[in-house]
């Protein structure tokens, strides 16, 4: 008996990330922008420039009353090092708290590498909108792309769900792993 214990553990920690991955998350292109990200519902973009000429893709769908959003930036003027590209994702990340009209939020989470990649940075941050509905945020960097992927519902976020969702991001070059 004693040697079915460690196996029942294991099965009982690989069942919640059995059952996200089985509800239909996807693989999903950023249109022409080289990025993609995995996705629980299917996000049609829009393609636009930002004033610097930078191209913005923007997408969102909702899954079982959450709202999940991607916007992706090709930035036009990347940043000399990742130190100034994760000062202009603080920067964005300020912006679209008014953009969203953010009421709140629990500050800024520093230090996450998309896929353990080095060359990368990100941030997390939890917000609440006007209309008090609850936001998980999680932007991302390499210097030459921007990826903000959020999540929001007036009810508790699934947060599991969530999470595989927020680092389901893909640049370029991860793309070709």
């Amino acid at each position: 008996m004693k040697r079915r214990t460690p196996i029942l553990f294991l099965i009982a920690l690989l069942l919640p990330a059995a059952v996200i991955f089985s509800q239909g998350l996807k693989k999903i292109p950023i249109r022409s922008s080289g990025c993609s990200l995995y996705s629980f519902c299917v996000m049609k973009f829009d393609e636009s420039k930002s004033l610097d000429s930078s191209t913005v893709y923007a997408g969102e769908c909702v899954k079982e009353e959450v709202t999940y959003g991607t916007i992706c930036i090709k930035l036009i003027n990347p940043p000399a090092d990742l130190t100034m590209a994760e000062d202009l994702l603080v920067a964005y990340l300020d912006y679209l708290k008014e953009s969203f009209a953010i009421t709140k939020a629990a500050g800024y989470g520093k230090g996450h590498r998309l896929n353990k990649n080095a060359d990368t940075r990100g941030i997390l941050d939890y917000w609440k909108d006007n209309e008090k509905n609850n936001w998980k945020v999680k932007a991302w960097t390499d210097g030459k792309f921007i990826g903000v992927l959020y999540a929001f519902s007036r009810k508790e976020l699934p947060e599991q769900r969530v999470n595989v969702f927020l680092e389901g991001f893909r640049m370029p070059e991860a793309n070709k792993q």
